[in-house]
């Protein structure tokens, strides 16, 4: 009987012990990105969803076949900037990347009007007459004669284009998705199509 006190005692500090270690355990945010204690923290994949990482690869991608291309080379040659708008890139993937796509056109956005080579019409601005026109004559802005439309009415003489699509595979309990970003250049006047690329990102859940 004398040695239930230490039994009990031995129990707590077990006890103890165990909720200090559960404790030490607990999830915590963390930053993450340059500058801060964790720089590739945005590197690994959560899941097979397009993410930010993904997308802004894609993009880098695409850019630098723009600019290594001969409608590139044209254009900078010309005495002004010419004026560029980007429209709406059209989600031909089954998931819900609305967010993402809007990401990828502030991103491509920035590039463009950082380039000095072009100026760049405000998607907000597009958007206003976008929907307006819309509106008043039952038109989607994935319609590329519509788009040229508002284009030339905002004084474009390029407009930028895209999709996104994918390729989902299953296999022995295995997922993989193939992932393409399409971009086209536009010439409002003639329709014709200046420049175009495809680039391709896959990811998968393995075991």
């Amino acid at each position: 009987m004398p040695a239930r006190p230490l039994q009990l005692l031995a129990l707590g500090v077990a006890l103890t012990s165990g909720l200090g270690a559960n404790l030490g355990c607990k999830p915590k945010a963390v930053r993450g990105g340059p500058g801060t204690e964790n720089p590739n923290l945005d590197q690994g994949a959560m899941s097979t969803t397009l993410d930010r990482k993904d997308l802004q690869d894609l993009l880098q991608v695409s850019l630098e076949k723009l600019h290594a291309s001969p409608f590139w080379a044209q254009i900078t040659s010309f005495p002004a900037p010419v004026i560029v708008a980007i429209w709406p890139f059209k989600n031909e993937t089954l998931e819900h990347i609305d967010d993402q796509l809007n990401t990828l056109l502030g991103d491509l956005e920035t590039e463009l009007v950082n380039s000095g080579v072009v100026q760049v019409v405000s998607r907000e601005r597009q958007a206003e007459m976008a929907s307006e026109a819309a509106v008043q004559q039952n038109r989607s802005v994935y319609d590329p004669n519509f788009a040229a439309q508002i284009s030339r009415q905002i004084g474009a003489k390029y407009f930028v284009t895209g999709k996104v699509g994918s390729v989902d595979e299953f296999f022995n309990k295995e997922r993989r998705v193939q992932y393409t970003l399409f971009i086209q250049v536009i010439e409002v006047e003639t329709s014709l199509v200046r420049f175009q690329y495809k680039a391709e990102r896959s990811k998968a859940i393995v075991r």
